[in-house]
């Protein structure tokens, strides 16, 4: 009877998390940006295989939760292959315990995502767009951040 509740708990624990990982069209996630009125949106763009992209996703991490009572929202958007969802993705959000919202972009014409999201993006990551929706701005960064540099960034574009 234990052994089948323990495997009961861990079956639904692995379904919460999957769940951690959404899929989503640029479309639907440009929506999901345009209905908070008043938020202050930190989309960060990464994949599993850049190393300075690893590096720094924890500091998005701690951002988002400095901020949880604010206004605030921290969206990781993946730009692994949507092949790589459940085999790659999922088990590394799992595996770093990021707690901040995390997306798996479902574009397959690479070239014209990176267009919308930022005409002066050249496609190198990471990359990361401030946009403050109360003030209309967007402010759009191809490089690296320490803490200290997410911060400060973010502190000035508010």
């Amino acid at each position: 009877m234990k052994s089948i509740f323990t495997v009961f708990i861990v079956l639904i624990s692995l379904h919460i998390n999957a769940q951690k990982v959404k899929l989503i069209k640029l479309n639907d996630l440009e929506k999901r940006i345009s209905n908070g009125k008043d938020t202050f949106y930190v989309v960060n763009y990464w994949a599993t295989w850049c190393a300075p992209c690893i590096k720094e996703l924890p500091y998005f991490d701690q951002l988002q939760k400095a901020h949880k009572d604010k206004p605030v929202k921290v969206l990781l958007v993946s730009l692994d292959f949507p092949s790589r969802y459940k085999k790659k993705v999922v088990p590394f959000i799992e595996k770093r315990k990021l707690t901040s919202e995390v997306f798996l972009l479902d574009e397959t014409d690479q070239q014209a995502y990176i267009d919308r999201i930022s005409p002066q993006w050249s496609g190198a990551l990471p990359a990361t767009a401030f946009i403050n929706r109360a003030k209309n701005t967007t402010q759009f960064f191809e490089q690296e951040f320490t803490y200290k540099e997410l911060l400060a960034t973010f502190n000035s574009l508010q």
